[in-house]
C-alpha cells in the first residue's frame, strides 16, 4: 500500500535514531545545549520517524521512556523490535505494509494504536492493551463481521475505525457494532447516537444476552484460576507450597515400583492409609507453621524497613541543622570579607572560611557515614518401613511353611524367593520415600537461605544508590559553596 517506490528500503540504526532525536528537541539555549552534550535515547518521551521507508523496526531497545512513536508511511511488513517500549501510550504504525497484529504484548500502558491503511486481515493478539481507547483499523482486508466481537475485552474502548475494510460493506455493520460494542462512542469518526445503541441492542438482544452468559462463565473460570494461582505465589513465598494436601505423599510412591507390589500384601493397605493419614497431618502441620512464619517475617520486614526510614529521616534533619548553622555563619563571613579592607585580614578570613567549609563537609560525611554503619516425616518414614518390613517377613515365613491362604499377584510373589530378596524390595521403597522427603527438605532449605540472602542483597545495594545520591548532593553544595568563596576570593585580589 505504501508508495515510497523511488527510496532504498531503510535500516533503523543509531544514526538515524540520532538525527531524528536531534531534529525533534527542543530549539531554544537548553536545547541546543543537549544537543551538544548529546541527548540519552532513554531520555527521549517523543520520537517521530515517519517517510524514511524503514522496512523493518529496530533498535529501539534504548529508548525506555518513550510515550509517543510515529513510525508511519514507512514500509514496514511486521511489528517486531518494541518489547521494551512498556511505557508508550501512542503508536502511530499507519500506512505500512504489515499483515498481521503482533508483538504488541508488553505494551500494557498503551491507548492510542493506529494501524490504518495496512494489509491486516484478522483482529487479534491485542490482549496485553488493557487500556486501549483508540484503536484504527481503517483501510484493511477484514471481511468477518463476527471477529469485532474479540474487541469486548477492552472495557475502555471509546474509539473504533474500520471504514475501508470488507466488513464496513456489511448492511448491519454499524448496527451489529453498537450492538456488540456497546461502550464505543465513536465509530469511524463519527459519534454513535443513543437511539442507534437502543435499536441495534433490541435487534442483537438474544445473541447478546448468550453471548453475555458465556462471557460471566468465562470469566468466572478466569477470577478463579486467578486465584488459585494468587494462593500458590502466597504459598511459594511461605516455602510450603504444595504441602497442604497427599502432593509429597503421592510423588512417594509414584516412582516407587516395589512399593507398588508391596502395597498388595495383607494388611500393608490399613498400614498404609494409616501412614497417608498421619504423614498428611504432619505436613498440614508444615504448611500452618510455614505461613505463620511467612506473616511473621513480614510485619519484621516492614518494621525493620521502618526503622531503616526514621534513621533516614533522623539523619538528614541532623544535617538540616548542620547546614542551616552553617548558612547563618556563611552570610556573615561573606559580608565580613567583603567589607574588610586590609589584604592580610582579608586573607586570614578567606583562611578561616575556606576550614568552615571543610568542617561542614566532613560532618556531613561523618553523618552519612554513620548511617551506612548503622522434619517429622522422616521419622514416621522410619517407622512405615520398619512395620511393612515386619509385614513382608511375615509372610515370606508363611510361604515358606505353606500357611500362606491369600492369593498374591505374580509380581507380588516374585519379591518372596528368600529374605534377601523381600527385604531389599523393601529397602528399595523405604529409600526412594527418603529421598523425596530429603529433596523437599533440602528445597524448603535452600529457598529460605536464598530469600534472606537476596533481601540482604537488595537492602545493601538500594543503601549504595541512596548513600552515592546523598554523597553527590553533599559534594554539589559543599562545590557551590567553595566557588562562592572562590570568586569573592578573586574579585578581592583583582581590586
Amino acid at each position: 500500500m505504501n508508495r515510497l517506490y523511488d527510496m532504498e528500503p531503510r535500516v533503523m540504526d543509531d544514526e538515524m535514531l540520532k538525527l531524528a532525536v536531534g531534529e525533534q528537541g527542543p530549539r531554544e539555549e537548553a536545547g541546543q545545549l543537549a544537543k551538544q552534550e548529546g541527548i540519552l535515547f532513554k531520555d527521549v518521551l517523543s520520537l517521530q520517524l515517519d517517510f524514511q521507508n524503514i522496512l523493518r523496526i529496530d533498535n529501539l531497545w534504548q529508548f525506555e521512556s518513550l510515550q509517543k512513536l510515529q513510525l508511519d508511511n514507512n514500509i514496514i511488513e511486521k511489528i517486531e523490535g518494541l518489547e521494551n517500549l512498556t511505557h508508550l501510550v501512542w503508536l502511530d504504525l499507519s500506512f505500512n505494509n504489515i499483515e498481521a497484529i503482533e508483538g504488541l504484548d508488553t505494551l500494557v500502558n498503551l491507548e492510542d494504536l493506529s494501524l490504518f491503511n495496512n494489509r491486516i486481515s484478522k483482529i487479534d493478539s491485542l490482549d496485553a492493551l488493557v487500556k486501549l481507547q483508540v484503536l484504527s483499523l481503517g483501510n484493511n482486508h477484514i471481511g468477518n463481521l463476527m471477529n469485532v466481537i474479540y474487541l469486548r475485552r477492552f472495557k475502555a474502548l471509546r474509539t473504533l475505525s474500520l471504514s475501508g475494510n470488507p466488513v464496513a460493506e456489511d448492511e448491519d455493520y454499524k448496527m451489529f457494532i453498537c450492538a456488540y460494542l456497546p461502550d464505543l462512542v465513536y465509530l469511524d469518526f463519527r459519534r454513535l447516537d443513543d437511539h442507534m445503541k437502543e435499536l441495534a441492542e433490541m435487534k442483537h438482544q438474544y445473541s447478546i444476552d448468550e453471548l453475555k452468559h458465556r462471557e460471566n462463565l468465562v470469566q468466572a473460570r478466569l477470577e478463579d484460576e486467578q486465584a488459585r494461582r494468587e494462593e500458590l505465589e502466597e504459598h511459594k513465598a511461605a516455602f510450603v507450597e504444595q504441602l497442604n494436601g497427599t502432593f509429597l505423599f503421592d510423588s512417594m510412591y509414584t516412582e516407587d515400583v516395589e512399593g507398588s507390589k508391596l502395597s498388595h500384601l495383607p494388611g500393608v493397605g490399613e498400614l498404609l492409609e494409616a501412614y497417608k493419614d498421619k504423614f498428611v497431618i504432619i505436613c498440614l502441620n508444615i504448611f500452618e507453621y510455614g505461613l505463620k512464619q511467612q506473616e511473621k517475617r513480614k510485619a519484621e520486614l516492614d518494621n525493620f524497613m521502618e526503622c531503616v526510614q526514621e534513621a533516614i529521616q533522623e539523619n538528614q534533619e541532623q544535617g538540616k541543622l548542620k547546614i542551616a548553622k552553617f548558612e547563618e555563619k556563611h552570610l556573615l563571613s561573606l559580608n565580613a570579607i567583603r567589607e574588610e579592607s586590609e589584604l592580610s585580614n582579608i586573607e586570614a578570613k578567606i583562611v578561616q572560611y575556606s576550614e568552615d567549609i571543610t568542617e561542614l563537609f566532613n560532618v556531613l560525611m561523618t553523618l552519612e557515614m554513620q548511617l551506612m554503619e548503622q522434619l517429622e516425616c522422616r521419622d514416621l518414614e522410619n517407622h512405615h518401613h520398619e512395620k511393612l518390613l515386619e509385614i513382608a517377613i511375615n509372610i515370606l515365613e508363611k510361604i515358606v511353611k505353606g500357611e500362606m491362604d491369600e492369593d498374591l499377584p505374580d509380581d507380588v510373589r516374585s519379591l518372596f524367593v528368600d529374605k534377601d530378596t523381600i527385604v531389599n524390595a523393601v529397602g528399595a521403597s523405604h529409600d526412594i520415600h527418603l529421598l523425596k522427603i530429603d529433596n523437599r527438605e533440602d528445597e524448603l532449605v535452600t529457598r529460605v537461605n536464598s530469600w534472606c540472602t537476596h533481601l540482604l542483597d537488595k537492602i545493601h545495594k538500594d543503601e549504595i544508590m541512596r548513600n552515592r545520591k546523598r554523597v553527590k548532593e553533599i559534594n554539589q553544595y559543599i562545590d557551590h559553596v567553595q566557588s562562592e568563596l572562590d570568586s569573592l576570593e578573586c574579585g578581592d585580589l583583582l581590586d
